[in-house]
């Protein structure tokens, strides 16, 4: 007797999928070939919210979902660099709420303080030490070194930063739910305080006005820093 491998090997699949999902295999199939009649559910809420994992065929290609991340030019600003997977040169991220950022401090170098309004973040260090500060909503105020092997998380909307005060260049790898490039969401101290009048600083830190007209103005969100 001959064996029809597709039959059995789809049917074996289907029968995974259904022990899986719940789903019975009657439903999944109706006309004993292996192939199935199952209609494809609507979107949820979820799946709006976070991505349609469906992606239109046009955006599937044999590399689409490869990036090659090492090799992209590092954006270089004055102690360290980063190279960043966002929707804008991973095109598969689009509406998907995801992005990485590869980033490297060199001794001295500051992550400037600041804060994401739509988007937590996890860190991973992969060198060095980053030595962090965290101001959240609910009160915590945090201070901590970050070694290698250790995670942050740093909650939607926090207010954070990280340095490298260690003699070699740190690295860190940074994880966000939002598929936007670094300058798009991000806001940083430096670039907020430029846009309050010196009458307001002064009072909110009881000094006199003419403290903060020799600031510099910063007029765009500033990535990394250098310390004197």
């Amino acid at each position: 007797m001959t064996v029809n491998r597709r039959k059995v090997l789809g049917g074996a699949g289907l029968a995974g999928i259904g022990a899986a999902t719940g789903v019975g295999v009657d439903r999944l199939v109706s006309d004993g070939t292996g192939y199935s009649t199952h209609k494809e559910e609507p979107m949820t809420d979820d799946a709006a919210r976070f991505g349609d994992p469906r992606l239109p065929a046009e955006t599937i290609t044999s590399q689409s979902h490869l990036f090659p991340l090492g090799a992209q030019p590092p954006t270089t600003l004055d102690g360290g660099s980063f190279k960043q997977a966002n929707e804008d040169n991973f095109p598969i991220l689009k509406g998907q709420e995801a992005s990485i950022l590869l980033l490297t401090l060199q001794p001295g170098g500051i992550r400037e303080p600041h804060w994401h309004p739509s988007a937590w973040e996890l860190n991973i260090v992969t060198s060095g030490v980053a030595a962090w500060v965290v101001i959240d909503g609910n009160g915590n105020h945090e201070s901590f070194d970050q070694r290698v092997g250790e995670i942050v998380f740093a909650p939607q909307g926090s207010f954070h930063y990280f340095e490298n005060r260690g003699p070699a260049d740190m690295n860190i790898t940074i994880i966000q739910n939002t598929s936007a490039p670094e300058n798009k969401d991000n806001i940083g101290i430096g670039e907020s305080v430029s846009r309050l009048p010196p009458r307001v600083l002064s009072a909110v830190f009881g000094v006199p006005a003419e403290t903060f007209s020799s600031f510099k103005k910063i007029d765009n969100a500033v990535v990394i820093l250098r310390s004197p």
